[in-house]
């Protein structure tokens, strides 16, 4: 992945998170845990992405 490629994806995931808080009425403890659980997984996945050694990270497979 290419760092624009990589800068375009964050910058939909902010956008995406920007209209969540913004337009769907959710209580503010729900948007701060919805806050927290996005940035952890981005932080993971970038992560796993530049460090590819790092132990188990890169082996969380989600579905089948």
């Amino acid at each position: 992945m290419s760092l624009i490629q990589l800068i375009i994806l964050l910058v939909i995931v902010g956008v995406i998170m920007w209209l969540v808080n913004t337009y769907i009425p959710m209580e503010a403890s729900i948007k701060k845990i919805l806050n927290i659980a996005v940035v952890v997984v981005i932080v993971l996945w970038l992560l796993a992405l530049f460090f590819p050694g790092l132990g188990g990270v890169g082996s969380i497979r989600v579905g089948g």
